[in-house]
């Protein structure tokens, strides 16, 4: 065995010391991303309206015109027959999981005695998996609405509005006992000296742009969220796009005014994909790629106790045939199709295979030392 290929197996034999952490790809919904060129800017006395999410019946408000409101704080209570069948739906739903679980914890007993076919077997399991993603979806709509699914044990109608930001109501702009619409606004809230990021969004958008919708700005090396609340009536002159603002709402003491900045605009999700955690992506040989555990990772401390044990025979054995340490995680090549803040939607991978999710710099470095290893021969 050359220096080099000694080398790289003290390297691999070290990578085994360092937790590298690693979780199964999901299937995540994503919605579609455009990249925007965006200002910060500053109004006095900027409105902004707090809209709801879903049609009702409007029967409290929590607040009065003139008072001051922190962001969180309650602001109407509205009675909605969406809200109510989703949370009767989801109900419903968990008491059948539950007994789909024990029909296939049941069923698999048979199976291992060889008294159910594997092909039935699959179908209880397909039926579980689906009932699961629909649990999955209707408990994310849930939470995007307010509603805390944890400990939910019985259908309601109540949607909780609540503050976006803090500033003092200006004013009431829905009677109580009225019919309340989707996206339609109630109240005003007069934010003083407010940061606001001014997007130019292209036209074709025109007809999906809706208030609420999350905006994430690259500013000065971090992310800050924001959310859309006006959409100007008229197009910029120069740009012929939409303008479009969005509030500040998280603590920036640091922002400059007129700055400059790249930012997201994200749409409601529609799509689903397999997901990796966007710390798994890394750029190898040209390539996107995702670092993947090999069947030699899941033994490598037996492997490893086994070179341990017989170190001298098994050098001998590279040395008489030439062969290169094997390496416990293989480079494979994905297409990223979509993204948010936190996950890539991606082909070249299945769902629920296990990945690298992060540190993948200490796999990516055994990668390129190994190569160097081959190219030592």
């Amino acid at each position: 065995m050359n220096k080099i290929s000694l080398l790289v197996l003290l390297y691999v034999t070290s990578l085994f010391s360092v937790d590298i952490p690693t979780e199964h790809t999901e299937l995540r919904s994503f919605g579609k991303s455009i990249e925007l060129n965006s200002q910060i800017i500053q109004l006095s006395n900027a409105k902004q309206s707090v809209t709801s999410l879903v049609s009702g019946h409007l029967e409290k408000y929590f607040v009065e015109a003139g008072q001051s409101v922190k962001s969180g704080q309650k602001i109407a209570l509205i009675e909605s027959i969406l809200v109510s069948k989703m949370t009767a739906d989801f109900i419903s739903l968990k008491k059948q999981i539950i007994s789909l679980n024990e029909n296939y914890d049941a069923s698999k007993k048979l199976y291992d005695k060889g008294m159910l076919s594997t092909q039935a077997l699959n179908n209880l399991g397909i039926e579980k998996n689906s009932m699961d993603s629909k649990i999955a979806a209707l408990r994310s709509q849930l939470q995007t609405l307010g509603i805390q699914t944890k400990n939910l044990k019985k259908a309601t109608g109540n949607f909780i509005l609540y503050a976006h930001s803090s500033g003092k109501v200006s004013s009431l702009l829905q009677p109580l006992h009225t019919v309340i619409r989707e996206d339609e606004a109630l109240i005003t809230i007069i934010k003083d000296q407010a940061f606001y990021v001014q997007s130019y969004l292209p036209l074709k958008y025109a007809s999906v742009i809706k208030s609420g919708q999350k905006l994430s700005v690259d500013y000065n090396g971090r992310k800050i969220v924001t959310h859309v609340t006006q959409i100007l009536p008229e197009l910029d002159v120069k740009t012929q796009r939409i303008v479009i603002l969005s509030s500040v709402d998280e603590k920036a003491d640091d922002l400059f005014v007129n700055t400059f900045v790249s930012s997201t605009l994200y749409f409601k999700p529609t799509e689903k994909h397999v997901a990796v955690k966007k710390s798994a992506l890394s750029f190898f040989n040209n390539e996107w790629v995702v670092f993947m555990p090999t069947e030699k990772e899941e033994h490598g401390e037996e492997k490893h106790d086994d070179h341990e044990e017989h170190g001298e025979e098994k050098h001998d054995d590279h040395e008489e045939h030439g062969e290169e340490p094997s390496l416990p995680y293989e480079a494979r090549v994905v297409e990223i199709i979509t993204q948010d803040d936190e996950y890539a939607g991606v082909k070249g991978i299945e769902l629920d295979e296990e990945y690298v999710s992060d540190k993948s710099y200490y796999v990516k470095s055994m990668m390129l030392k190994s190569s160097l290893g081959e190219h030592g021969h």
